[in-house]
C-alpha cells in the first residue's frame, strides 16, 4: 500500500470515528425505550451497520486491508469529538 492510500485510510479512519461519536449520541436516545426487547435490536443493528460501513468503504479504498492503527485513528477521533458534543448539547 502506498504512502496515498495509508494517509488517506487514516484520514478516512480519524474521520468515521468523529461520525461514529455524533452517530451514538443520536442513537443513545432510543435507549430510553422501556422495552428491553427494542433497545437490545437497535443497538446490535446500528452496531452491525456501522461495522460493515466501515468495513465496506475501507474496502473500496484500499482494497479492505485493515492496520491496528486504523483502529487507532478511529478512537482518537472518537474521544476528540466529545468537546465538540458538548458545546452543541450546551447551545
Amino acid at each position: 500500500m502506498n504512502l496515498k492510500i495509508q494517509i488517506f485510510s487514516l484520514l478516512f479512519s480519524f474521520f468515521y470515528g468523529i461520525l461514529f461519536s455524533f452517530l451514538i449520541n443520536f442513537h443513545y436516545q432510543i435507549l430510553f425505550d422501556k422495552r428491553k426487547w427494542i433497545q437490545i435490536f437497535f443497538t446490535m443493528i446500528f452496531l452491525l451497520d456501522m461495522a460493515l460501513l466501515y468495513f465496506l468503504i475501507l474496502r473500496i479504498i484500499n482494497d479492505g486491508r485493515i492496520h491496528i492503527y486504523f483502529y487507532f485513528m478511529i478512537f482518537l477521533g472518537f474521544y476528540i469529538s466529545f468537546p465538540i458534543l458538548k458545546k452543541i448539547r450546551k447551545k
